[in-house]
């Protein structure tokens, strides 16, 4: 089971290794051609419209897996396209309303995180780049179905349009607008070819006839469905808004020029965070099918040696960020950054320990219990939000990485206390007499 979830973190790797390339290269570009105060603002602008789609978006993927295995175990193509259809139209439906939403508030808000006029005109069709997060129906079915190996090559979509759009820019001297231009476009290409994988992948797998009767009788067929998906997109939307508030706090507080430091210093640890996240991606197809038997001992099992796997891979990459940070800041976005190198620092640290996170949340969520997730990030993550505006206040810039440490202690912690409980061999005779 261990090799299997690193069999499917490989293929996913393989393409976030290219992107990983190729985003270090349109990041050195931007910063380089805008300077921190406009690179600030092409972040700000660009996290503002995820952030609004993250609350308000609603992501089936979770669903799609967990009673996906189920439909697929039991043999039922007809349970699994219409669960998948019924997915889809909730999704795209929280991605309409989430686009209406960025753009009614973006020229409220715009002015107070420091966008400057073009940003502010250019909010209204930016708000459309709200749409690269609403694709996680076709992503659930690939994991679903092992074909790891798409989603790995679709992490290079949104780098390499925004690797050529940087480049045109430059050419044409653009300036900011052209670069929000070229990243409103890499937002709707990451949209549009995730879905076209979805499709590809299920031509021959899923029939239109099966949707003949319509979808009212979904929820019947997958007990609790309503109550797993507001629970599993609950999770989604605190993870998610852990690592984009900061940035927002800091434009907000410290304006454009420290929210770019930050973000150079997000993307350059991504090397370690984005890992993460697909490793829980990776672990939880694998994890809900052992939930379907209802292994809950050797989830325990494979849970903990997965993670301490990731751990020891991650070390050494942590050390060489504190060993060589200001260098790796200079190289990579120039004169004016070297501001980010001890941020770096905090943050490597930080999602080095967050690597427990993404797998701990996914044991949870497979097995039926994305409530206890949601409850730690949400004391984790968010309710210690409620410290970073002190923290910047009395620390500055460095008040940002120490935040994102004492959130990845407290919310790995009550996580792995959480998943301790749930799979204990006690607990499970408990529940199993009741």
């Amino acid at each position: 089971m261990v090799r299997r979830i690193f069999g499917n973190l490989a293929r996913l790797l393989s393409g976030k290794a290219a992107a990983g390339v190729l985003s270090l290269a349109y990041m050195a570009l931007a910063t380089r051609a805008l300077g921190p105060t406009d690179y600030g603002v092409l972040i700000l602008v660009h996290t503002y419209a995820m952030t609004v789609g993250g609350i308000i978006e609603f992501p089936g993927w979770h669903a799609i897996v967990r009673y996906g295995a189920q439909a697929v175990a039991a043999n039922d193509r007809r349970r699994l396209t219409r669960l998948v259809a019924f997915a889809g139209c909730v999704e795209m439906a929280g991605g309409a309303l989430a686009v209406a939403v960025a753009a009614i508030l973006a020229p409220i808000v715009g002015p107070r995180l420091g966008w400057s006029p073009t940003a502010v005109a250019f909010a209204l069709p930016y708000s459309l780049a709200v749409l690269a997060s609403i694709r996680s129906t076709p992503a659930g079915y690939l994991q679903l179905v092992g074909r790891f190996d798409l989603l790995g090559w679709h992490n290079v979509v949104a780098p390499l349009v925004r690797l050529a759009g940087s480049a045109v820019v430059i050419l044409t001297h653009a300036g900011l607008k052209g670069f929000l231009i070229a990243w409103l476009i890499a937002a709707l290409a990451e949209w549009a070819a995730m879905w076209a994988l979805g499709v590809y992948a299920a031509r021959g797998q899923l029939s239109r006839a099966d949707l003949a009767g319509g979808l009212s009788g979904v929820t019947r067929e997958n007990a609790g469905l309503w109550r797993f998906m507001i629970g599993a997109n609950a999770d989604v939307t605190v993870t998610e808004l852990v690592a984009r508030i900061p940035p927002l706090a800091l434009g907000w507080m410290m304006g454009p020029d420290a929210a770019g430091l930050y973000a150079l210093a997000q993307r350059i640890t991504a090397v370690l965070s984005q890992p993460a996240q697909i490793f829980g991606q990776a672990a939880y197809v694998e994890l809900a099918r052992l939930a379907v038997h209802g292994d809950r001992l050797r989830i325990r099992s494979t849970l903990q040696r997965a993670i301490l796997v990731a751990l020891a891979a991650a070390t050494p990459i942590c050390l060489g960020v504190a060993l060589f940070g200001r260098r790796i800041a200079d190289l990579a976005a120039g004169p004016g950054f070297e501001g980010a190198a001890g941020l770096m620092v905090w943050l490597a640290v930080a999602r080095t320990l967050m690597l427990a996170a993404p797998p701990s949340s996914a044991a949870l969520t497979a097995l039926g219990r994305p409530g206890l997730s949601v409850a730690a990030n949400l004391v984790g993550g968010v309710g210690l939000m409620l410290v970073l505006p002190l923290m910047l206040d009395w620390f500055g810039l460095a008040g940002a990485g120490a935040h994102a440490v004492l959130q990845a202690v407290v919310t790995v912690g009550l996580l792995a206390i959480c998943v301790s409980y749930q799979t204990e061999p006690r607990a499970a005779l408990r529940r199993a007499r009741a």
